[in-house]
């Protein structure tokens, strides 16, 4: 993730909540766990922002109440690079409600009613490739996967090719356990088969090492 922007009422959180809200939902999106190695998390972690935004007018479409009591809603807007935006927004909408209901649960309320009401709204945005800058130049998508993959690349040895009976990998560029079952994405430099969890880490293989992608 680029960036995550947390719409809410104005006054609906406290600072301290504002702040537990945007770590809640970095530790959460960014969580370590045995497929990503730890290098790959903190480099994405590193590139990572949320900004919480109190607006001055907020106009729902739904009929008033006049229930001042009435709970919060949210409206959040999580930033990707365009071509990983089909493959995280699933993931993004369930972490995302989650957290929200978490903040929910914390001060007192029912943390169900963000699934069982339109009362969180999640939308995923895509930048199009050469419009994130970092660096002080724009990055294409491959750009950004060097990027965060780096710090892990430059401090692990290629694995050896794998025995026949082992159908798991560890895709090269961001450390992640690849089942051969269930992706297609292999190359062989030097006579080792590589597996890789995405078309951009293949990609991104395949450059550094001069392999055909016909291969």
């Amino acid at each position: 993730m680029l960036l995550i922007e947390v719409f809410v009422p104005r006054g609906a959180l406290a600072e301290e909540e504002r702040q537990e809200l945007g770590h809640r939902l970095i530790d959460t999106l960014m969580v370590e766990d045995d497929s990503h190695a730890i290098e790959i998390i903190d480099a994405q972690r590193a590139i990572t922002q949320v900004l919480v935004h109190e607006p001055s007018t907020w106009v729902l479409g739904g009929r008033p109440t006049a229930d001042p009591a009435d709970p919060p809603r949210y409206l959040v807007r999580v930033t990707v690079p365009a071509s990983w935006r089909k493959e995280v927004s699933g993931h993004a909408v369930e972490i995302v409600t989650g957290v929200l209901a978490e903040t929910e649960r914390a001060a007192g309320r029912d943390p169900e009613r963000v699934r069982r009401e339109p009362h969180a709204v999640v939308l995923v945005d895509g930048i199009s490739e050469g419009g994130i800058g970092i660096h002080g130049r724009a990055m294409s998508s491959l750009d950004l996967t060097e990027l965060v993959s780096r710090p892990y690349r430059d401090g692990v040895t290629p694995p050896p090719a794998p025995e026949p009976p082992q159908n798991v990998l560890v895709d090269p560029v961001c450390g992640m356990n690849v089942d051969l079952a269930d992706s297609p994405l292999t190359l062989v430099h030097q006579g080792v088969l590589y597996g890789f969890c995405h078309g951009l880490c293949r990609r991104s293989f395949a450059d550094e090492h001069g392999v055909p992608l016909g291969r």
